[in-house]
């Protein structure tokens, strides 16, 4: 079980499919003990209650018989406090015992109804069996006969039990909750590890990695409508515009929805893409939790470099210039990106000098404390 979305809303797993079927089942034998000498009406309550009744008049020992009534009160997450009687009751219950089913009982607003329905039926024991009960916010005094768990004040989805519609035909119970993406601008050096890191750190989180070089490459080979706007500015020798990039990048969040975060490697590089970069996540309720740089002396990086380039074939890994080029490059752009997060308070530096896994741990040390 892992967390789940439903429209806009994130769920988490709260009772596994086993507790529910011993609630059922302990239920089913309490109504048993009680109604074994009649033939009870069963009256499920729609939409919720279907799996419940279903499998609780599957564990019924004794004759009965099934029925439904369809009231509704609720919109999205709320209850809207007015029951309306949608689907009534045909039956003749005059002189008969009638067991109702509800999913779940909270303000007590559907019970009131229920009892306002049969107050006229004529019949001859009303009993009221429920699989989740909220006492916390029932407002009735009105008796429940049967209460398979009583749980806090949360909403709840599974089980029969829906968010505007979905979430009916899961076999356990979520409970709502605030996802919160873990979201991480990662920054190294040349010859830093980054790449290493970065593969790393999304196995240990869950992470979806956005490499822009990666993201680039994609979108040019597939000659997606970004690809070839991007291609266009590259082959006249001019840099991709903001918008384009943070498209590109846009498309690939998206792929991911539900995603427990991102690791945004080589974006973004100036203000105005951390800026566009923080604005998109705020439209989606997240933001940018931690740039976290790789700190390595400049003189290891070198020779980390002229050592890799002895096998890497790349022609700027084999002239020192070229990489100390390539580190002023690098300490002007994160110079101005750290000074962007660190008012913030979201830049970090983590020492990436010893082995991968010391590195590594460094590093989830920040993350968890986020």
């Amino acid at each position: 079980m892992s967390t789940i979305k439903l429209h806009d809303k994130y769920f988490e797993p709260y009772i596994d499919q086993g507790k529910i079927d011993l609630i059922v089942k302990t239920l089913a034998n309490q109504i048993a003990e009680d109604c074994k000498d009649e033939t009870p009406i069963f009256i499920g309550i729609l939409n919720g209650c279907f799996m419940f009744v279903s499998d609780l008049i599957r564990l019924y020992p004794y004759s009965c018989e099934v029925s439904f009534v369809k009231l509704a009160s609720y919109q999205g997450t709320e209850t809207t406090g007015i029951v309306n009687e949608l689907v009534g009751i045909n039956e003749d219950l005059t002189g008969r015992t009638i067991v109702i089913l509800e999913d779940i009982i909270d303000t007590g607003g559907t019970l009131q109804k229920i009892y306002d329905i049969f107050k006229n039926k004529n019949v001859k024991k009303l009993k009221i069996a429920t699989l989740f009960f909220k006492p916390d916010v029932f407002k009735k005094e009105l008796p429940i006969d049967y209460i398979g768990l009583s749980i806090p004040d949360e909403f709840i989805v599974g089980y029969g039990l829906d968010y505007n519609d979905l979430g009916r035909n899961i076999n356990s119970i979520y409970k709502i909750t605030t996802h919160k993406m873990t979201n991480i601008v990662l920054f190294g050096p040349p010859g830093a590890g980054k790449g290493t890191q970065a593969d790393l750190l999304k196995e240990k989180y869950n992470l979806v990695h956005i490499s822009t070089g990666d993201v680039f490459r994609f979108n040019i080979k597939n000659k997606t409508e970004l690809g070839l706007l991007a291609k266009s500015y590259m082959d006249h020798g001019n840099l991709v515009p903001d918008e384009v990039t943070i498209n590109m990048l846009k498309a690939e969040v998206e792929k991911n929805t539900d995603a427990n975060g991102f690791i945004f490697d080589g974006f973004p590089r100036t203000t105005s893409q951390a800026e566009a970069l923080d604005a998109f996540l705020s439209e989606k309720g997240e933001t940018i939790n931690a740039m976290i740089a790789l700190e390595v002396p400049e003189d290891t990086l070198v020779e980390r470099l002229l050592e890799r380039g002895k096998t890497s074939g790349r022609p700027d890994d084999q002239d020192e210039s070229k990489i100390r080029n390539r580190f002023n490059e690098y300490n002007t752009k994160t110079s101005i990106l750290k000074d962007f997060y660190a008012k913030q308070n979201k830049y970090f530096g983590a020492n990436g000098v010893g082995s991968i896994n010391d590195i590594t741990n460094r590093i989830s040390t920040i993350i968890d404390t986020l």
